[in-house]
């Protein structure tokens, strides 16, 4: 859960969160926003990792063997290139880019995640976890593909609406709290302005170039926390730049992230751990050549934190 603070002139405070580096898969190097020590989540989003923009065309690219999900949705926004989806319920998807994968953990999935066998030089995405609220985290897993999703021109951006209601349209993704995401691509130089909703947090991400977002010169690697209760955002770039808006209202349950699980109790984690490394419970993903990822057992004594 995240707490307002307020600087004296009752407005939020700027927080400039530095991404950490770290690898996916098999030596994939993809920065980590959130969690973040300084911050966990924003909104629902408790996890966003941006991989590339990377030169794959003498590699495999991404691979990310069959590993397991719970409490949560995970949501690919594919930026440059294409990753091959396959999960426990049996779906197969290429997803290009432009478009959206959505799969709802719920009470438990598993999937897969590699770049196909022909594959584009260049790959490029972000990777969100959404946690979901306590009413919906047992709730039937599912997988959903968005390849359309609405495109805003405004003063000099590309904006694309990835979840909830913006700059008068909806995105059709299916999320469970109130949350919001947008990318937003300019050319050149541009300046824009974007009314926020005051009950809501925001952060900001740059992908690639450079952006000043509420007077804080940005570069990618940075995730500005816009804190809550602000009503409107201020940014500019100087050139071309990419960058990544998301919000949400604050998440009002205390949830425990080991692995790739979110919870809510160390015993659940604990467990999900036992039935995964014993093969229950998550289903099998037929088609990758490889390897599941093995669950890491939580050492004794250790407690895992929100």
């Amino acid at each position: 859960m995240n707490n307002v603070e307020l600087h004296p002139a009752n407005e939020p405070m700027l927080q400039r969160l530095p991404a950490k580096l770290t690898e996916l898969g098999t030596g994939m190097m993809i920065r980590r926003a959130l969690p973040n020590r300084q911050k966990r989540m924003i909104g629902a989003w408790c996890f966003l990792d941006h991989a590339g923009p990377m030169d794959i065309g003498n590699g495999e690219g991404m691979r990310v063997g069959p590993h397991p999900h719970t409490g949560l949705q995970t949501f690919t926004w594919m930026i440059e290139g294409e990753v091959l989806h396959r999960d426990s319920l049996g779906f197969e998807q290429v997803i290009r880019p432009n478009q959206v994968n959505l799969m709802t953990a719920g009470r438990g999935i598993s999937h897969s995640e590699e770049s196909p066998a022909q594959h584009s030089s260049r790959l490029q995405l972000a990777q969100f976890w959404i946690a979901l609220p306590n009413e919906h985290r047992y709730c039937q897993p599912a997988f959903q593909h968005y390849p359309d999703l609405p495109v805003i021109l405004q003063d000099g951006f590309r904006v694309t609406l990835l979840v909830g209601e913006a700059l008068g349209e909806r995105a059709p993704t299916e999320v469970y709290t109130p949350l919001v995401a947008m990318d937003f691509t300019a050319n050149e130089a541009a300046t824009t302005q974007l009314s926020l909703n005051p009950d809501f947090e925001y952060g900001v991400l740059v992908l690639e170039g450079e952006a000043v977002v509420m007077g804080e010169i940005l570069t990618a690697g940075v995730l500005l926390d816009l804190g809550i209760g602000r009503t409107e955002l201020n940014m500019q770039s100087t050139g071309a730049t990419r960058l990544l808006l998301i919000g949400g209202e604050p998440f009002k349950e205390d949830i425990l992230l080991w692995w790739n699980f979110v919870a809510r109790t160390q015993d659940e984690v604990i467990e999900y751990t036992r039935l995964w490394n014993a093969g229950e419970h998550f289903g099998g993903v037929k088609g990758f050549q490889g390897e599941r990822l093995i669950a890491p057992t939580l050492p004794e004594g250790v407690k895992v934190h929100s």
